[in-house]
């Protein structure tokens, strides 16, 4: 450009790309629609006729006036919100859309480094409870974003706030700081997802990851639409050492049960597995049997000293504590995880043997590498991996009886929130120890944060805390394969299936003397 410049004598300068940016977020959900419009399908024409289907004169009439103006095929109507929404990549910011709106709802406003944007997406001036009452995430003028905002780049007038795009610097304080989510803060899904702020931009708009803060969860990775992150794959190992007729047992996480549907079960991943060169399948469910008993008798003498404790099986937490609570470590429990607990038991069998889990976890991966715990898993494999494999050699999950089960009901359950707690408690009574006692059970990366800073400045009320860094616990990991809630049907329907058996019960069945259930 500035050759071109050079050539007609002209100065080039840089200019800021700019875009269009629909101020209302008045989608059906938000703003009820309190009349019907039956006439000609113009915002032009409804605005002269009338306020608009909600009790909201200001926003968004739906008809697609703008639409129609546009002439680079850049904006469209979302049929499920009601509100037009921009294409950035197409849109010119030429300003037909701002032109065509009769409600100004359109503003053109610059992109902003990797499309970060900071809006009040709202333009209601009626005073804070009649704009309440139209739509749920009206801007009421409170005058919270203009006292957080650090640059002065907000301003406040007839009961509405403003955001000058030249002062603001994109922190986000002001969208934290507003009771009624009416700013738009548009920033990358993996930092928005982040749990620990882990998540940074450098100068240029990268997104820069901090190891020291990073808990390994992998919420990141699932939530990044280009396939930006990317967690070390230990595949090409596992098949080389299948390939090399090594003894390559999988195991299978108790998550697993529902996540493909009622009639897949553990014996049809057994004869999946063993298709493509698995040697054997465990359900780690087991484990989690192990896990309870162990951490049961852990709980119980902790109780009587009047000490707190946190469990240990969630990688994702337990590096949460390390990195960010480091001051708690002594308070976390020093039981295995159910994945170390069968690893170990299947290498006090076999020594030669090699031990790769299966789930929806990512975070098992950093727990595998930890050189700390001894006889620890292998090799950690998510569902997509597996799945992988399994296409590269033509095997398919097949429909087969609900036979095969290893781990008691709360064994099975123990991916699930709350599960580690339930079973816990289970092995308490079991052993006639006192189970009156109150557990903090953490529902997800934020619950758990809360809950470790209660308990280091000394004010948790509970007196343990169950640790699930993923909301809905292992079922609802990075990489499953179902949502929770569609999978649970399946879930309650297979686990179901299976037979009352106690946990110590199911315990006697196994040498637990031959491997050690604590990391030290």
């Amino acid at each position: 450009m500035a050759q071109i410049a050079d050539i007609l004598g002209l100065a080039a300068t840089e200019a800021e790309p700019m875009v269009a940016v629909v101020r209302c977020n008045g989608s059906c959900a938000n703003r009820p629609r309190i009349n019907q419009y039956d006439g000609a399908k113009s915002c032009a024409i409804a605005a002269s006729l009338y306020g608009g289907e909600t009790g909201c004169s200001y926003g968004c009439l739906g008809c697609g006036d703008c639409v129609a103006a546009c002439q680079f095929d850049a904006i469209h109507m979302n049929p499920e919100t009601g509100l037009p929404e921009v294409d950035e990549a197409k849109c010119t910011a030429c300003g037909a859309c701002v032109k065509a709106c009769p409600k100004a709802i359109i503003e053109i406003r610059p992109q902003g480094k990797k499309s970060r944007r900071v809006y009040i997406s709202c333009v209601n001036k009626d005073k804070g409870a009649v704009a309440r009452k139209a739509c749920t995430v009206s801007c009421i003028g409170c005058g919270k974003c203009v006292k957080t905002c650090p640059f002065e780049a907000i301003t406040l007038e007839n009961n509405l706030a403003y955001i000058d795009p030249n002062k603001c610097k994109e922190c986000g304080k002001c969208a934290n700081a507003c009771p009624y989510n009416a700013i738009a803060h548009l920033e990358r899904p993996c930092k928005k997802v982040c749990p620990v702020d882990a998540i940074t931009y450098d100068e240029y708009g990268v997104c820069v990851i901090d190891e020291k803060k990073c808990i390994q969860c992998g919420a990141c990775i699932h939530s990044c639409p280009f396939g930006a992150i990317g967690s070390k794959t230990f595949m090409v190992d596992v098949i080389r050492l299948i390939n090399a007729g090594k003894k390559v047992v999988a195991m299978l996480a108790p998550a697993t049960e529902g996540q493909f549907g009622p009639d897949i079960t553990f014996a049809s991943w057994k004869t999946a597995l063993k298709k493509i060169g698995f040697a054997d399948m465990i359900e780690v469910g087991l484990g989690g049997d192990m896990t309870a008993a162990a951490e049961a008798e852990e709980w119980a003498e902790a109780y009587k000293e009047g000490k707190k404790m946190t469990t240990s099986c969630c990688p994702a937490f337990v590096n949460m504590i390390k990195q960010h609570f480091p001051q708690l470590l002594d308070n976390m429990s020093t039981t295995v995880s159910p994945m170390c607990a069968i690893s170990r038991m299947l290498k006090a069998q076999d020594p030669e043997v090699v031990t790769v889990f299966i789930g929806p976890c990512i975070a098992k991966k950093s727990e595998t590498l930890d050189l700390n715990i001894q006889g620890n898993a292998d090799y950690a494999m998510t569902y997509g991996e597996i799945r992988a494999m399994m296409r590269a050699k033509d095997v398919n999950l097949e429909p087969e009886e609900n036979s095969m089960q290893e781990a008691s009901v709360f064994g099975k359950r123990f991916g699930n929130g709350g599960g580690v707690t339930a079973a816990v408690l289970e092995c308490l009574k079991e052993s006639g120890e006192n189970t009156d006692i109150k557990v903090a059970r953490c529902n997800g990366a934020a619950e758990c944060k809360k809950a470790l800073l209660l308990l280091k400045v000394g004010r948790l009320p509970e007196d343990f805390i169950e640790g699930m860094a993923c909301v809905g616990g292992c079922v609802g990991g990075p990489s499953k394969h179902k949502a929770e809630m569609e999978a649970k049907k399946s879930r309650d329907k297979l686990i179901a299936e299976a037979d009352a058996r106690e946990v110590h019960e199911n315990l006697k069945a196994y040498d637990m003397s031959s491997f050690s259930m604590h990391r030290h």
